[in-house]
């Protein structure tokens, strides 16, 4: 989305669902995952968002291995999920997962298919040009690290291009 601020991501590639990995997903996040989808597509969902956000912002949640990540699913949350308003040109149904930063290494650059990779603090991300999705997204983030228990993922739907916030 060219003008916007984004998070990492981008789409499921073939190669994630037999892609190795350093760890599994814990057995709760793996349970919030196949109420919707096989054990296999939630792993492979996991791995895409590790490897893309390797990818984009050179921080790796894992092991290189000969210059191959080996993504660590362990350090994940599933946060939250969006499907794109119908009349939308180009549909999405993104999933958000969550890490502790303090678990990733690499230096924060980027392969230059984002135009600035940097940590912005969630107040000041909240100020920039963003889509609601993100939006939505950074204000379930900055909820939890203010303490509040998460009722389950974060469910983003649109009704007549109106979002629609439930927690599954």
């Amino acid at each position: 989305m060219p003008h916007v601020w984004v998070f990492p991501g981008g789409r499921v590639d073939p190669e994630d669902a037999r892609a190795p990995a350093s760890s599994e997903l814990s057995p709760e996040v793996a349970a919030k995952l196949e109420t919707r989808w096989s054990p296999a597509r939630a792993r492979a969902l996991a791995i895409a968002a590790i490897r893309e956000t390797f990818e984009e912002t050179g921080l790796a949640f894992g092991k290189l291995v000969d210059g191959e990540l080996h993504p660590d699913l362990a350090r994940l949350d599933y946060l939250a999920r969006a499907i794109t308003p119908t009349l939308s040109p180009i549909r999405f149904h993104a999933r958000f997962f969550l890490a502790d930063a303090a678990g990733g290494s690499g230096q924060l650059g980027g392969n230059g298919e984002l135009l600035d990779v940097r940590w912005i603090p969630i107040p000041e991300a909240l100020e920039l040009p963003i889509i609601n999705v993100t939006r939505f997204v950074l204000q379930e983030i900055a909820r939890r690290a203010a303490g509040h228990p998460s009722p389950g993922v974060l469910s983003i739907r649109f009704r007549l291009e109106s979002p629609q916030l439930r927690y599954e």
